[in-house]
């Protein structure tokens, strides 16, 4: 593929998006395909190492705000006839309210996921809290010479303190994967306002 041909496709494949964010996009990757032809490359090498379209069609709507993507979306290619208004209008309580259906039911689970991670979070924070108490306890009873019960004590603290780091990791693992399904989340929703069907 030539230089041409990549800035034709990656063009159309952002096609929906704001024209000035499309523009400043191919122009970024037509000067970096000449930045590397002057390194020595031939042009198809220089294009191959840019990367997958669909790659920079995903980058780019990371970076567009999606509220940019709607305004775009919505904005009228050109002035709407008499009979067209007439329609938006009757139709506004079925959209309207279909638009509110589908935010409600995409913001439930956007919920859901994160107070998931939030109360497993919060009960590894308490089996730590648990086990730092059965720490102090046992040095207690240590001191005042209960032995066995130190032990004991002590012993459930070294329990919990094995949970707390268990879910630690698990935590932290959690919630990368929480990240990056959001982020994904809301790559498709506004990889809706994208024209894919010329996108190859």
């Amino acid at each position: 593929m030539n230089k041409t041909e990549f800035l034709n496709k990656l063009r159309t494949a952002l096609n929906g998006i704001p024209q000035d964010d499309i523009e400043e996009r191919v122009s970024f990757y037509g000067e970096m395909i000449d930045d590397r032809m002057e390194e020595g490359l031939t042009e198809e090498e220089a294009v191959s190492g840019i990367g997958p379209i669909d790659e920079i069609v995903t980058q780019t709507l990371s970076e567009v705000p999606l509220t940019k993507l709607v305004k775009e979306k919505v904005k009228p290619k050109r002035e709407l006839r008499a009979w067209e208004i007439v329609l938006i209008i009757l139709g506004f309580p079925l959209w309207f309210s279909l638009f509110v259906a589908a935010f409600a039911v995409v913001l439930s689970l956007y919920i859901v996921l994160w107070a998931l991670l939030i109360s497993l979070w919060a009960v590894m924070v308490s089996f730590a809290a648990v086990a730092l108490a059965g720490i102090a306890v046992s040095v207690v009873l240590f001191i005042k010479g209960f032995i066995p019960h130190g032990i004991a004590v002590l012993g459930v603290a070294i329990m919990f303190t094995g949970f707390s780091i268990f879910l630690a990791i698990g935590c932290v693992a959690a919630s990368k994967g929480v990240v990056r399904l959001t982020k994904k989340i809301f790559i498709g929703i506004k990889s809706l306002f994208i024209k894919k069907e010329t996108a190859k």
